[in-house]
């Protein structure tokens, strides 16, 4: 496993970190962005289904708690 993984997982929920792949992280001044977009695993119950994706919905942003003096903004994208 990615050690840094193991380090997002002590600062994020883990299933974010889980469910979604981080696409790009953007540091500005004291503003860390971190971008995620879902990942495209199918469920298992669902697995013997046809299923259609049709993309992402609109991004999400959440602001969580500082992380050595940086404002942290979560953009969240689900499909």
């Amino acid at each position: 496993m990615d050690p840094y993984i193991n380090l997002l997982k002590v600062f994020l929920p883990e299933p974010l970190i889980t469910h979604f792949d981080i696409a790009k992280h953007e540091i500005n001044k004291d503003i860390l962005h971190l971008y995620f977009e879902e990942k495209h695993d199918i469920p298992k119950e669902f697995s013997s289904e046809i299923i259609i994706s049709h993309g992402f919905h609109k991004a999400i942003t959440v602001q969580d708690f500082p992380v050595r003096g940086k404002n942290v903004y979560l953009h969240i994208k689900r499909r």
